[in-house]
């Protein structure tokens, strides 16, 4: 397609998809207002585009064994590029660390972690975390619920 702004039936279909992404094309095209092969097409332009980076399941990770969730704020010795690059190279390796971000301030990472509990969580820390080269400071904190979580982007509603 090579649009460089998104139509509203675009941001309708981004909107569907994100809240339901097992929606079936035809669906997903009523729901929209329009017939199924344009819709098809359309999706297909949205995820060559990368509006559309892929569809996962939510899975819950309590029933799987992942009782403990921690945030771990990384402060490195370097912050050169070739450093930093290495750290989010390594935090790619490890499976626990479910996201990474890279911060602007006191903290040059922030990443969550999911383990099974606090032992497994230990394990990691000492053995993989704060034995990686470059890392200067780890700081902790667990969870102790979850009042909000909710994927992707904020997207208007769809009419």
């Amino acid at each position: 397609m090579g649009r460089v702004k998104l139509d509203s039936v675009d941001r309708k279909i981004l909107s569907v998809l994100q809240a339901e992404g097992r929606i079936t094309n035809v669906d997903l095209a009523e729901r929209v207002g329009i017939t199924a092969p344009p819709c098809l097409r359309r999706v297909r332009a949205l995820e060559e585009e990368g509006y559309i980076q892929g569809f996962h399941a939510d899975l819950n990770k309590e029933m799987l064994g992942y009782g403990l969730t921690v945030f771990a704020m990384v402060g490195l010795h370097s912050q050169a590029d070739s450093d930093l690059k290495a750290f989010e190279q390594q935090c790619q390796s490890w499976p626990l660390v479910r996201e990474c971000y890279m911060l602007n301030g006191e903290i040059d990472f922030i990443l969550k972690i999911v383990a099974h509990d606090l032992s497994s969580f230990q394990q990691f820390l000492t053995s993989s975390l704060t034995a990686s080269p470059n890392v200067a400071s780890v700081k902790t904190s667990l969870t102790i619920r979850t009042s909000k979580q909710l994927p992707g982007v904020p997207l208007p509603p769809v009419d």
